[in-house]
C-alpha cells in the first residue's frame, strides 16, 4: 500500500503521525511511505532520518495526498485539506466528528474512508489510541492550570502546592478516566488538595485505593459539582463519551458560583467540552476570560510537547496501521473488531452512532459496507 504522512497544519500542531521507526516497520512489510518534507522537524525528526528509514519525501502536502492510498495524520483535516482528499482514500487520524458538523459533511461529500483513532475500542471498552494522548493531556492540564493560576496570567495568584504555613490550591477533576486519573496524580504530586468526581462507584473505589491521601473521591452529580466549584481554584474537565459530544457539567450560570481568578481547563473541548462556556482555543491564544473565570481550552494540548506525544502516539497506532496496510481497510476491519469500531464515515455514509446522533444524520450499518 502507498502511505502518505502530511505535515500537520493545524495551529501550533507540532506532532507528526509517524516516526522514522514507524516508517521502517511499514517498509519491512513491503509498503511505500511518502513523508512531506519537514513534517517531523517540530517533533525532533529530520527528513534525513525518514529517508534512512526508507521513506521518500515530497515537497508539498498536495503531492502527499495525491499519491497516497492511506493518509496517516494526527489531527483532523482542516478546511484547506478537504479538496485534497480523494474518493475511497483511507484517513487514519483523530477526527472528533461530534464536535464539528462542517468536517462531518466534508468527509461524507469527499467519499473518504474515515477511521478515527478516538473510537478504536477494545473488548474491555478501553480506547487504545486515545489513551496515550489522554495521559499527556491529563498531565498537561495541571501543568497549564498551575501556570494560569499565576496573577500575570489572570489567575488568583496561587501556588498550586502552597508552601509551609500556607495552604495549597484546591483542584477539582471532573471525570475519573485516563485524563482525570493522570490530572489527579499530577496535582496530588505537586501537593494540591484534590477532589476527583465520577459517576461510577466502582471507578471511585478503584481511585480511592490508588490515590495518595490528598485526593478525595466524590460521586459526580449536579449538587456536588456546585458545592465543589465554589471552593476550587483549578477545575479540570475530563469527561469523555466515546465518539459523542461531552455533556455540559458546568453551565454558564454556574460560573457565578466560582471565585474570580479560578482557572478551568476543559480537556474535553475537542468533543464539544464539558464546560458550557468553553470553545476551542490554540496554543497561540490559549485562554479567554468569562465572568472573571480563566478558560484554557486548547483542543490539541499534546501538540505542545510533540517529541513525547509523537513517540507515545506511534507506539499505539503503528500495529493498527500495519494491519490496515497489509490487509486493506475492509478486510482489516472485518477481521478486527477494534478497528471496525474506529470506522466513522465510509462510502459517503455515517457508520458510527455517536456521530449520527450528534448532527441528526442517518446511521448506516457498518457491516453493509464491509
Amino acid at each position: 500500500m502507498i502511505i502518505g504522512v502530511p505535515k500537520e497544519i493545524k495551529n501550533n500542531e507540532n506532532r507528526v503521525a509517524l516516526t522514522p521507526a514507524g516508517v521502517a516497520e511499514l517498509k519491512k512489510h513491503g509498503h511505500k511511505v511518502y513523508v512531506q518534507a519537514s513534517a517531523g522537524e517540530s517533533s525532533g525528526f529530520s527528513d534525513d532520518e525518514y529517508v534512512k528509514a526508507g521513506a521518500e519525501t515530497l515537497p508539498t502536502i498536495e503531492e502527499v495526498y495525491a499519491i497516497a492510498e492511506m493518509i496517516i495524520k494526527v489531527k483532523e483535516p482542516i478546511a484547506s485539506e478537504y479538496p485534497l482528499i480523494k474518493k475511497d482514500q483511507l484517513l487514519f487520524t483523530y477526527f472528533h466528528f461530534a464536535s464539528s458538523e462542517p468536517l462531518t459533511h466534508a468527509m461524507i461529500e469527499r467519499g473518504a474512508v474515515c477511521l478515527a483513532y478516538e473510537t478504536v475500542e477494545k473488548t474491555d471498552r478501553s480506547l487504545p489510541l486515545l489513551v496515550p494522548m489522554s495521559e499527556v493531556a491529563g498531565r498537561m492540564a495541571i501543568q497549564e492550570g498551575a501556570k494560569y493560576l499565576e496573577k500575570p496570567s489572570g489567575g488568583k495568584g496561587i501556588l498550586l502546592g502552597g508552601v509551609p504555613g500556607v495552604p495549597p490550591a484546591k483542584v477539582l477533576v471532573l471525570g475519573g478516566g485516563i485524563v482525570g486519573t493522570q490530572a489527579a496524580k499530577m496535582a496530588a504530586g505537586l501537593g494540591a488538595r484534590v477532589v476527583i468526581m465520577d459517576v461510577s462507584l466502582p471507578r471511585l473505589r478503584y481511585l480511592s485505593d490508588i490515590m495518595p491521601p490528598n485526593v478525595t473521591t466524590i460521586m459526580s452529580n449536579h449538587y456536588n459539582i456546585c458545592e465543589a466549584i465554589a471552593e476550587a481554584d483549578l477545575v479540570v474537565g475530563a469527561v469523555l463519551i466515546p465518539g459523542a459530544k461531552a455533556p455540559h457539567l458546568i453551565t454558564r450560570d454556574m460560573l457565578k458560583l466560582m471565585r474570580a481568578g479560578t482557572v478551568v481547563v476543559d480537556v474535553a473541548v475537542d468533543q464539544g467540552g464539558c464546560i458550557e462556556t468553553c470553545t476551542p482555543t490554540t496554543h497561540e491564544n490559549p485562554t479567554f476570560i468569562i465572568d472573571d473565570i480563566v478558560h484554557y481550552c486548547v483542543a490539541n494540548m499534546p501538540g505542545a510537547v510533540p517529541y513525547t506525544s509523537t513517540l507515545a502516539l506511534t507506539n499505539a497506532t503503528l500495529p493498527y496501521a500495519v494491519q490496515l496496510a497489509n490487509k486493506g481497510w475492509k478486510k482489516a476491519c472485518s477481521e478486527n473488531e477494534e478497528l471496525k469500531k474506529g470506522l466513522n464515515v465510509a462510502n459517503g455514509k455515517i457508520v458510527y452512532k455517536g456521530v449520527a446522533d450528534a448532527w441528526g444524520l442517518e446511521l448506516s450499518e457498518v457491516d453493509d459496507i464491509l
